[in-house]
């Protein structure tokens, strides 16, 4: 059954997890909130919701991340000191990133359990509303921002869609992965998708990357979701079995990935946008090539 398109106005973003492939930098500071060249993660992320049109912001929350709070609220005597100081491109730049008035919530993920209980979480407050879902160490560079080529998409076919990139065929054990039906350019009707599956039976190469629209049914279906993979309440499971009643789109976006809860990948993410920064592409370029 397809979804009309309702109006695309809430995103989860479940930043509770521990950041266990980047300790031990993990270890005092919220993984979302390690940088990429001079901004946290999650400032990217967040760029790209609003770009998006997205007007409420949901994080799901667990212990020791109350410094992504934080992040969005006013540093009085920090911005003191830069107004003092005659550095107002910096406080500008500190004031762009604020939430405005009643912009984000935070809930707490009370235990480890998934990112499917992760985004169940946030049920209340994003209630019988479609919503979008962003992996916040994920940052896609693109333009337009891959939640806005998604969001395009959604208007016009309603329903679900789902963000998709292609990975070697080698690879498609480590990631969701969606059974296409049909295809028309970049825009993929689903027939199913499976999590992580085993080595040479995955049903196609195109994997599931981090960025959803979901209907609110969703939350019906996760409430009493059975364990999957790795013994948690996946969302690639919950969305498998709304796939029975509604239709899902997914939307092969143009961009490049940067996992940035991997080691190395958070470099390739430092390095690959310094180099394309206007004030520090050349500087950035002469150090690697120093380097190697």
């Amino acid at each position: 059954m397809t979804i009309s398109a309702r109006r695309l106005r809430k995103a989860v973003l479940p930043v509770a997890g521990l950041g266990t492939r980047v300790l031990p930098g993990t270890k005092t500071t919220p993984k979302e909130l390690l940088n990429v060249v001079d901004r946290p993660i999650l400032s990217y992320i967040v760029e790209e919701v609003r770009e998006a049109g997205i007007e409420h912001i949901v994080f799901v929350t667990g212990r020791s991340k109350g410094a992504i709070e934080d992040y969005f609220d006013h540093q009085i005597e920090l911005e003191a000191q830069l107004l003092a100081k005659g550095k107002t491109e910096i406080l500008d730049a500190m004031i762009a990133e604020l939430a405005t008035a009643g912009e984000m919530s935070f809930t707490r993920q009370m235990q480890p359990l998934g990112l499917g209980h992760a985004v169940w979480c946030a049920r209340d407050i994003i209630g019988d509303e479609p919503f979008a879902v962003l992996l916040p160490d994920v940052i896609v560079d693109s333009q337009p921002g891959a939640l806005k080529q998604l969001a395009d998409v959604y208007a016009e076919v309603g329903g679900n869609v789902i963000g998709v990139e292609a990975v070697p065929e080698s690879e498609t054990h480590k990631y969701g992965i969606v059974d296409p039906e049909n295809r028309v350019g970049r825009h993929i009707r689903m027939k199913g998708m499976v999590e992580k599956p085993p080595r040479g039976e995955a049903p196609s190469n195109l994997s599931i990357s981090g960025r959803y629209i979901l209907q609110p049914e969703i939350f019906g279906i996760l409430e009493n979701q059975p364990r999957g993979a790795g013994g948690e309440i996946q969302l690639t499971d919950g969305m498998a079995r709304l796939m029975k009643d509604q239709s899902f789109t997914a939307v092969e976006y143009e961009g490049v990935t940067h996992d940035c809860g991997d080691k190395i990948g958070l470099l390739r993410a430092n390095v690959a946008l310094a180099l394309k920064r206007p004030d520090l592409g050349d500087a950035a370029r002469a150090a690697i090539t120093a380097l190697l």
